[in-house]
């Protein structure tokens, strides 16, 4: 990969991909191609192949995918699989077609069955059952993770996968509902020390930024604060959160997650069906774990959250809605031998992502 390698960032404005484009910018990659979803809608075959024949993209880097939390998964299965299979059908397909050097494809480690053996190594990929929870997401990331090795054995292309742990940063997605766990908990945090702190125009301020559905651009504070304890559980001196707060978790932060995908960009490719680097080689695989190896409990996460938030409220926990797959780390063992290992620590990182909410 050449500094001028045409390279294309397929979910640029995302989480991870915005912090892949902004490290290929940092690194003096000088040709990088993004597109919104306004501009090219990934999920139209016809669009996504007039795309690459106008654009011959050198490389492509797949981090556009449909994405949420439990609730957004449970509520909406269908187009979990459904947008996932398509966006990538469409994007490996035309890669392919395109004899693009190189491809990219990030997953999710809620491939991995829910009782798999943890800490999660990827050998443990398909030998039980899946979180129910979040299974039609899980089996469209599998699909597009054996695409990619399928493709590498048949017709000796390059494209490597990488499968992170819960991922949290800047660009994050912090909407009530359909967020992943720890930017969703803490715009609860913020809302309910707002709330405590009687601060009117602070709440105002952050739902009109950020609007919630069911919440009127102009409610006054006193409805605001009635629709937030009702559907939210969001009060001022108490907040209640989804689960047991029992589940232990382990979270990367985004730009550690673009430095992994641009070292492997960089130093790691596919030879048929192994994935090499320098003098390492890892047999019949395409793809590695991308996380931190460290794992920490639902609660204590909130906790670390009331501390860079400032909240002083009391936080429970329902256990009458579902706490996911009780225990999700990663064995991040195999790309510590290609080279790579993480840099921000959780509780530094969530003081970063509360700084750059305030901010933004």
């Amino acid at each position: 990969m050449n500094k001028d390698s045409k390279i294309y960032v397929a979910g640029h404005r995302g989480l991870v991909g915005s912090a892949i484009y902004s490290i290929l910018q940092q690194k003096g990659y000088t040709n990088l191609v993004g597109r919104t979803h306004a501009q090219l809608d990934l999920l139209d075959p016809v669009a996504v192949r007039n795309f690459f024949d106008s654009e011959h993209p050198d490389v492509v880097v797949l981090a556009a995918a449909l994405v949420g939390g439990i609730m957004a998964n449970s509520t909406r299965p269908a187009d979990f699989i459904f947008h996932n299979l398509q966006i990538q059908q469409n994007v490996i397909g035309e890669a392919y077609r395109h004899n693009v050097s190189k491809l990219l494809f990030l997953g999710s480690t809620c491939i991995y069955p829910r009782m798999a053996p943890q800490p999660m190594r990827e050998e443990s990929l398909l030998t039980s059952p899946l979180e129910a929870t979040n299974e039609p997401y899980a089996l469209a990331k599998i699909a597009g993770m054996k695409m990619c090795h399928a493709f590498n054995r048949q017709y000796g292309t390059n494209y490597i996968a990488v499968m992170p742990t819960n991922l949290y940063g800047p660009n994050d997605n912090f909407h009530l509902v359909g967020s992943h766990v720890l930017p969703a908990m803490m715009r609860k945090i913020y809302l309910a020390k707002c709330l405590l702190d009687s601060d009117h125009q602070a709440l105002l301020d952050d739902l009109r930024r950020r609007p919630v559905e069911g919440i009127a651009a102009e409610a006054d504070y006193e409805t605001v604060a009635q629709i937030l304890s009702s559907r939210f559980g969001i009060q001022g001196s108490e907040l209640l959160l989804w689960g047991t707060g029992t589940p232990l978790r382990e979270f990367l932060w985004s730009e550690d997650m673009a430095s992994a995908c641009v070292y492997m960009l960089e130093n790691v490719n596919a030879e048929g069906g192994d994935l090499v680097a320098g003098e390492t080689r890892i047999a019949d695989t395409n793809f590695v774990n991308v996380g931190t190896g460290i794992e920490h409990s639902i609660a204590d996460v909130a906790a670390m959250v009331s501390d860079a938030v400032g909240y002083s409220g009391k936080i429970r926990f329902d256990a009458t809605k579902p706490d996911g797959t009780p225990r999700k780390l990663t064995d991040p063992s195999r790309l510590h031998r290609l080279g790579w290992h993480h840099t921000v620590e959780l509780a530094e990182g969530i003081k970063r992502l509360y700084d750059w909410y305030r901010a933004n």
